[in-house]
C-alpha cells in the first residue's frame, strides 16, 4: 500500500532549502503540520521538518511555544540530525523554567554519549554552557564535562569551537 504524501512531505524531500522556505512563506498553513512533524518520528520527513522549522522560524516564535515541552521532554528518543535541529530550536526559544532541568540533564547524556556525531553534541554542550551562564552553580558541571575523555573524541573544527566557548565561559567567571 502506497502511503499518500502531504503536500509539505513532498516539499521536505523533493526540493532544495531555498524552495522549501517560499513555500512556507506561500503557505503559512503549513507552519503548525511542520511543528508537528518535527516532535514525531516520521522519517525522513520529520528530521527535515526540524531543520526548516530552525531556518524559518523567529526567535522565541508563539507558534513553537506550546511545542517546547515536547520537543523537550522527547529529545532523546531521537537520532542526531533530528536532536541538532531540535536543540537549535530551543536555543532560539525561551524554556519555561520546569524544564530546564530536563533539558539540561537531556543534553548531559547527549554530550556525555561519545559515540554521538560532534555537531550534535556541541549543540548539546552549547545549551549547558547557557544554563551554566544563567545558573552559576552549575559551573563545576562544566569543568567535569570537559574532561578530555569528552573532548577528545570531537572533530577538529567542533573542538576548537568548544576551545572558543569555553574561553568565553573563563572570562565570564572571573
Amino acid at each position: 500500500m502506497q502511503t499518500v504524501l502531504t503536500p509539505l512531505e513532498s516539499i521536505l524531500i523533493k526540493s532544495y532549502k531555498a524552495e522549501m522556505l517560499s513555500n512556507m512563506e506561500a503557505n503559512p498553513a503549513d507552519f503548525m503540520e511542520l511543528v508537528e512533524l518535527s516532535v514525531t518520528d516520521k522519517q525522513p520527513y520529520s528530521w527535515r521538518a526540524t531543520w526548516l522549522l530552525w531556518s524559518c522560524m523567529e526567535k522565541n516564535d508563539a507558534r513553537v511555544q506550546a511545542h517546547v515541552s515536547t520537543m523537550i521532554k522527547q529529545l532523546n528518543s531521537f537520532k542526531d540530525g533530528q536532536q541538532r535541529n531540535l536543540i537549535n530550536i530551543l536555543l532560539k526559544m525561551e524554556i519555561p523554567e520546569e524544564y530546564e532541568g530536563l533539558l539540561f540533564d537531556s543534553c548531559v547524556d547527549i554530550w556525555l554519549d561519545i559515540n554521538k556525531q560532534s555537531s550534535v553534541r556541541f549543540k548539546a554542550f552549547e545549551v549547558i554552557f547557557q544554563m551554566a551562564k544563567k545558573y552559576p552553580e552549575l559551573n563545576n558541571e562544566i569543568e567535569s564535562l570537559t574532561d578530555k575523555r569528552f573532548v577528545e573524541p570531537l572533530s577538529a573544527g567542533i573542538r576548537k569551537s568548544l576551545t572558543k566557548m569555553l574561553q568565553t565561559f573563563g572570562d565570564a567567571s572571573h
